[in-house]
């Protein structure tokens, strides 16, 4: 049950708003964002199809935990199959890390006669020579490339421990409990909150980035064939546009520099045509965006971003990736108690 607007703050809600800030300030720092954010996704997913599905009105309590246990798993499974299938398409089209680099080595090359002169002056002068550069930067990064693996690995773990954790909530939930204490009224309060944020900020921002990847993966696997254009990495691509779709606003720069950078390895004219297509669908996404996330929490693009740009500079990119989540949370609760 959410305060009453304007309301004076109970002792043990200003409790549950210190340990909400101290336990989303440490799933940053201690690297568990992953882990909550695969747990929220799997909770609220089940809590959108549950009533859909009309598990919640089963009579018998035992019926229902029992339909509630088979949909979690059913629904941790489809999202390991589908991390594990990105991660295969992603192996299969970039091929080898030597099969990578002569790709990147020849993308470079070709795009010398379509660049500046003042621009080729500062590229290695021949394929052996960048090829150099590029094996001593991976020598002399070897630990850091070592640690991001590991890191990789870890975030992959915990991805999987979340969703398993925000199945072992929902279920919980159907199961019959007592009336709660002051504190765990609040907490629960606050964790509900912090759902909904995700839920409207999340899904909202996937259904922006299947338009833009449904849109991207038409002109780069359908429209530059027909003028027989055909890009190396096409499905690479495709899934990093979908990828860092999810983020609001860079997300987009992200993706537009990786296919503009391998469309110039093509031609000029290539680049140039992908820049402008790539203009008019961000352009049309900026209408869907406004009408989906601004309808959705009542933030304007430039909140977001600001708080993106505060979140990196005081947790790096995991502080991106959370910003907009914190940022609807906290502007929610501000909004029940009548601050803004």
């Amino acid at each position: 049950m959410s305060e009453p607007s304007g309301a004076a703050a109970t002792r043990h809600e200003i409790a549950a708003w210190f340990m909400m800030a101290i336990g989303l300030i440490a799933a940053i720092k201690l690297h568990l964002l992953p882990g909550l954010l695969a747990g929220l996704l799997v909770y609220e997913l089940i809590h959108i199809l549950a009533p859909r599905l009309r598990l919640w009105r089963l009579s018998h309590d035992t019926s229902k935990v029992m339909a509630v246990a088979v949909l979690s798993t059913i629904v941790v499974l489809i999202l390991t199959l589908a991390i594990a299938g990105l991660l295969t398409v992603l192996r299969r089209d970039a091929g080898s890390p030597e099969a990578l680099l002569k790709q990147f080595i020849g993308i470079v090359e070709s795009a010398r006669v379509s660049l500046p002169k003042w621009a080729v002056a500062n590229l290695p002068a021949n394929p052996e020579e960048l090829r150099q550069l590029i094996v001593k930067w991976l020598r002399d990064h070897l630990q850091d490339l070592q640690h991001i693996g590991a890191t990789t690995g870890r975030a992959l773990v915990h991805i999987l421990i979340g969703m398993i954790i925000g199945a072992m909530v929902a279920l919980h939930e159907v199961r019959p409990r007592d009336a709660q204490k002051p504190l765990a009224r609040a907490l629960t309060e606050r964790v509900d909150r912090l759902g909904n944020a995700f839920r409207r900020i999340v899904f909202a921002q996937i259904r922006i980035s299947a338009l833009n990847t449904t849109l991207t993966g038409i002109y780069l696997g359908v429209v530059l064939p027909l003028f027989g254009v055909y890009l190396p990495l096409v499905k690479t691509m495709i899934a990093v546009t979908f990828i860092v779709g999810l983020l609001p606003v860079v997300g987009n720069l992200i993706s537009n520099t990786v296919i503009v950078v391998v469309s110039l390895g093509t031609s000029l004219q290539v680049a140039a045509g992908s820049l402008g297509y790539l203009v008019v669908i961000h352009k049309l996404e900026y209408f869907v965006n406004a009408r989906i996330v601004g309808t959705q929490i009542r933030a304007r693009a430039w909140e977001i971003l600001l708080a993106m740009l505060t979140m990196e500079a005081a947790f790096g990119i995991a502080g991106v990736v959370a910003a907009p989540i914190y940022y609807a949370y906290i502007k929610d609760e501000l909004t029940s108690r009548g601050q803004i």
